[in-house]
């Protein structure tokens, strides 16, 4: 099937913006990337008594510990580019869309942190 843009709308570069199927796929692995993860943490965590010490050294131990960070990853990512989507459907005004993207974005940058900084400083002992 051939191209449907004008020879001008080719020639410009206009036409799909060509984000949208990045922004998809990374919404689909990252959910797919978490499946395991989510499973992992709920069965350890469920099997491990409910003890201050024994949560520290399980998170201490260094393949918790990337899984733990990768989760936390992958979550706040997933988070962020679902909101996004939410918020370029449902927000009509450009200036409005454009400040909570913003707010949202920011958001998700700084739990996600801080929560990557919490797994990282227990594992580390500080």
């Amino acid at each position: 099937m051939g191209d449907l843009r004008t020879p001008l709308s080719r020639v410009k570069g206009l036409g799909s913006a060509g984000d949208g199927t990045s922004h998809f796929w990374h919404q689909r692995l990252t959910a797919l990337l978490m499946i395991p993860l989510v499973l992992w943490f709920a069965f350890s965590v469920a099997a491990m008594p409910a003890e201050h010490a024994t949560l520290v050294n399980w998170i201490q131990q260094p393949m918790v510990t990337v899984g733990l960070v990768l989760l936390v990853i992958a979550v706040f990512y997933h988070a962020q580019l679902g909101l996004q989507v939410v918020i370029e459907d449902y927000i009509a005004s450009h200036a409005r869309r454009t400040l909570v993207l913003l707010l949202s974005n920011l958001l998700c940058l700084l739990l996600g942190t801080i929560g990557v900084i919490s797994v990282l400083k227990i594992s580390f002992g500080a």
